[in-house]
């Protein structure tokens, strides 16, 4: 299934991928190895990216239904509690930025590995916290591991699949939402099941790192990544910030993510407050992250067969309005409706994904593209659930915070079209002494 060739390759929507005789200095490390990789170790690589992708989020969704009882075993007070919920976006955003220097010296798939450790030692490790300090610090450390595989997985993806980064930013997204949607339904009555002690329910979330981590080290064996920083020299960087694709991404990214983690953090309150019950109101949160499973599947695929993908951002973008304002206007009238269309517009986190893999044209460009475009992103996105949360204390009321969730996604939808245009990179973010002699 995995295609590694000696020579990195470069991908294009409308060419498909040509060999480049040079690699380009601001590259990530890939390896060279004198013959194709076997059918049985691509597949074991795919499976490995699926098994990584579905550790994403437990550390965070696992933690969401038992936060009160966590602040209560931990004796946290409530603006503790406030900061834990933007502690993901803060790491998320400046630990991304660290990816790609950690490649660059180790190779991206040693990264990763050490990233699932990191998930695994913090989700376990904090389960035995007896403070508020330290469950935050081991948070940060399963946290930190998510923030490099969120920015490197794309990467190998496109230096190892380059003529399948559609169908595998399919498998790695519903992987991903999968894993999402599996920790936020079961976590409680897992907990329960464990004798109702939280730090049993948060705990067995490492079991699936652990295995997630022995997928990776037979991966990180076989391939024998070496950093380019090994022979002495230092490669060059993009100056990805004259890239008005990067910038472009980057708000989409970061848009995308505000309105996603505002229905995480809030939906089951706005149903709440309309009569529905708990149970119902978690049921209804649970389909906006299941929806996500299929389509995070089948959406990147055909994304990335067109030259661009701004038909993809307009209905996404226009199922999110028509959600919200569902969700402002009759809450509890059709609430299934709503909670689909609400989950089809928060797929724009695999589209985005996707085109983070097609606007760069070497692993390398990919790389640097996609912590800046996550690292910005989720920058963006931490006061968006604050802000939120403010306006519905302000005004007693949902109508005016819905509003404003669908009044973002105009400018949501407008950097989405600049980004989905087919561009690369590698084109914009040059110096000008570049640009001349071009």
């Amino acid at each position: 299934m995995a295609h590694m060739p000696a020579a990195e390759t470069t991908a294009s929507p409308r060419n498909g991928a040509r060999p480049q005789t040079e690699r380009p200095a601001d590259s990530v490390p890939s390896a060279a190895p004198s013959a194709a990789p076997s059918k049985h170790l691509g597949w074991l690589f795919a499976v490995a990216i699926a098994a990584a992708a579905f550790n994403l989020r437990p550390v965070v969704t696992s933690l969401g239904p038992l936060l009160d009882q966590v602040r209560a075993g931990l004796g946290m007070n409530p603006t503790l509690a406030g900061l834990l919920t933007a502690v993901p976006s803060l790491c998320f955003g400046l630990f991304g930025f660290a990816a790609p220097s950690m490649a660059r010296r180790i190779g991206p798939i040693a990264v990763i590995t050490a990233g699932l450790a990191a998930i695994t030692a913090g989700v376990l490790a904090r389960s035995f916290a007896g403070g508020t300090a330290v469950f935050l610090l081991l948070t940060a450390l399963a946290l930190a591991g998510v923030a490099v595989s969120n920015v490197l997985i794309p990467v190998v993806i496109k230096r190892y699949f380059p003529e399948k980064v559609g169908p595998m930013i399919g498998l790695y997204s519903m992987a991903l939402s999968a894993g999402t949607a599996l920790a936020a339904a079961v976590t409680v009555p897992l907990t329960s099941s464990l004798g109702g002690d939280w730090r049993y329910g948060l705990g067995v979330w490492a079991g699936l790192g652990a295995l997630a981590l022995l997928l990776w080290l037979p991966v990180l064996i076989t391939r024998r990544e070496r950093g380019e920083r090994a022979g002495g020299a230092a490669p060059a960087r993009l100056p990805i910030t004259r890239s008005r694709t990067a910038w472009a991404l980057a708000c989409f990214f970061g848009l995308q993510a505000t309105g996603a983690y505002v229905v995480m953090g809030w939906l089951p309150k706005i149903f709440q407050d309309a009569g529905v019950d708990k149970g119902t109101s978690g049921v209804l949160l649970a389909v906006t992250m299941v929806i996500g499973v299929p389509v995070s599947y089948v959406l990147p695929n055909l994304a990335a067969r067109r030259g661009d993908q701004r038909l993809f951002v307009v209905v996404l973008a226009l199922c999110g309005i028509a959600g919200y304002a569902g969700l402002a206007l009759a809450p509890a009238g059709a609430p299934w409706l709503w909670v689909v269309l609400v989950g089809l517009s928060n797929c724009a986190f695999p589209l985005v994904l996707t085109m983070i893999g097609l606007r760069a044209r070497t692993a390398g460009g990919v790389a640097q593209l996609s912590a800046f475009a996550q690292g910005v992103g989720y920058l963006i996105s931490i006061p968006g659930p604050i802000l939120i949360g403010r306006i519905y204390q302000v005004t007693g009321e949902w109508y005016w915070p819905l509003g404003f969730l669908a009044l973002l996604l105009v400018p949501q939808m407008l950097f989405g079209l600049r980004a989905a245009m087919a561009r690369h990179i590698e084109d914009e973010a040059v110096r000008p002494a570049e640009r001349v002699t071009a």
